[in-house]
């Protein structure tokens, strides 16, 4: 037991000797050093915005801007499809609704411009027997 001690005693006159060696050493620091010491540690955190920037925030606006420029393309004869799932062709186009026209019977729905999906390949002029 009595050796614990003196290891333990040991071990916290090292530790304070060297907790004041460290304010020793930061109060003879110079503006330089400090201003270096400051940008080392700020380094990390510049690091992980830069990543996050590349890896998340880039590509959600170039997908985003990609999306604008479709809906605004949108033109009457153009095959889209919902966000819902439902297939129909643009018979007309109000600022911000279409009316499409949708299944066999060319029923008409009104959907809201920003819940088109995708523009199809296929016009309603190419190939109108096989859509419908």
């Amino acid at each position: 037991m009595e050796l614990l001690y003196k290891l333990l005693g040991v071990a916290t006159a090292v530790a304070e000797d060297a907790a004041a060696a460290d304010a020793a050493a930061a109060a003879e620091m110079t503006g330089a050093q400090s201003l270096i010491y400051t940008l080392v540690n700020l380094l990390p955190m510049v690091l992980i915005f830069v990543v996050m920037y590349f890896i998340m925030i880039r590509p959600e606006r170039k997908r985003r801007k990609k999306e604008q420029e479709m809906l605004a393309a949108l033109k009457r004869g153009d095959r889209v499809c919902t966000i819902g799932g439902i297939y129909g062709t643009i018979m007309d186009i109000k600022d911000d609704t279409l009316t499409l026209s949708v299944g066999r019977d060319n029923l008409s729905m009104v959907v809201a411009r920003w819940s088109i999906r995708s523009v199809e390949d296929v016009t309603i002029e190419n190939e109108s027997e096989s859509l419908n």
